[in-house]
């Protein structure tokens, strides 16, 4: 895939998930930027997979620019970002001179795979929790893999709002509202005693520079996800480990027991973990679950893409598979088939 091709269909999905700006920024690039430059060069001649299930270049430079727009580094482009509205002239200008101007940067942002922690796929974890509660008479330790900054690890303290009623705490941090279709989830208040997460380049929600990085990967025309986020990043006090997800989970897991229900969880990051970490995770979650109980909850993209992530707990020890539903990558809608 060439460059252009991935601006291209980057545009597309970010279209397709509400994001009509920054489309325009990928599509404005995809037929303007010429090499000629470092930075151009280093896009160009790129040598990986581009796209979204590679190294997301696109991603890794929409996050660069509206980095910059956030530290207010480029006025020019802050002044064509959203909340203001420029015609594409003006537009490219402030993109073509941020491209110029700011290169070091922007070729250090494209050194890193982008990291959304998408607060919205806490609604899953929120019913799946309730879902949990009410089948386990257990106080709940909590395990996440592809954590980024660890805000998903504090979901116990978001609400969700649903047409069968409200699941999470008065004092919410943060009240999620996704279009609920399917079945009504079920009320329930899990007991969350330990809670711990892992990435391989995990950020840290109390520095500003990460806070910046984790802001900047989304997307600057979606101001609800802008505003969860700084909420969510102004608790956040978790802390995620720096380490291969097999190796981590495998000695935390160690110590399962029976008296305690080990959920681990992973929203949208399977799919990036090498083969080996994959087949180990479920190993270290098998044997776990001969020591005491432990669920899998995973929302990750399958042979479906088109109609959003699919949503599975497992089981152990018995090994059992259970089907919850569907949901939008950032969590817009939630089709909850769970029984």
């Amino acid at each position: 895939m060439s460059l252009r091709d991935a601006l291209r269909d980057q545009a597309g999905n970010n279209e397709s998930l509400g994001s009509p700006f920054t489309a325009r920024v990928l599509r404005l690039l995809a037929d303007r930027m010429q090499p000629g430059t470092p930075l151009t060069d280093r896009m160009f001649a790129w040598p990986g997979d581009l796209g979204p299930y590679g190294d997301s270049v696109p991603l890794r430079l929409l996050g660069g620019l509206h980095g910059l727009v956030l530290s207010g580094a480029a006025p020019d482009l802050v002044a064509a970002y959203p909340p203001n509205a420029v015609d594409d002239t003006a537009l490219w200008a402030a993109l073509s001179g941020a491209l110029n101007d700011h290169a070091g940067t922007l070729s250090r942002w494209l050194d890193s795979p982008p990291q959304t922690n998408e607060l919205r796929r806490s609604a899953v974890l929120i019913a799946g929790g309730a879902w949990l509660a009410n089948r386990f008479d257990l106080p709940i330790e909590m395990s996440e893999l592809g954590a980024s900054a660890g805000l998903n690890l504090i979901w116990d303290r978001f609400a969700l709002d649903t047409p069968a009623g409200r699941i999470g705490p008065d004092d919410a941090v943060v009240t999620l509202s996704p279009e609920w279709r399917g079945n009504a989830p079920e009320m329930g208040h899990p007991t969350i005693v330990e809670r711990r997460g892992v990435d391989l380049m995990p950020m840290d929600a109390q520095s500003p520079d990460d806070a910046l990085r984790l802001m900047s990967y989304l997307w600057a025309d979606q101001s609800e996800r802008l505003s969860r986020t700084r909420a969510a990043l102004a608790v956040a006090d978790v802390p995620v480990d720096a380490g291969d997800a097999a190796d981590w989970l495998e000695t935390r897991l160690a110590g399962n027991r029976p008296d305690a229900l080990h959920l681990v969880y992973h929203t949208v990051a399977w799919q990036y973990f090498p083969e080996e970490t994959k087949a180990r995770c479920l190993a270290a979650m098998e044997q776990a679950g001969t020591r005491g109980p432990v669920a899998r909850l995973a929302m990750e993209a399958d042979d479906r893409r088109n109609a959003g992530a699919a949503i599975t707990l497992t089981l152990w020890p018995e090994g059992r598979v259970i089907t919850l539903g569907r949901v939008d990558f950032h969590g817009r809608w939630v089709d909850w088939r769970a029984t």
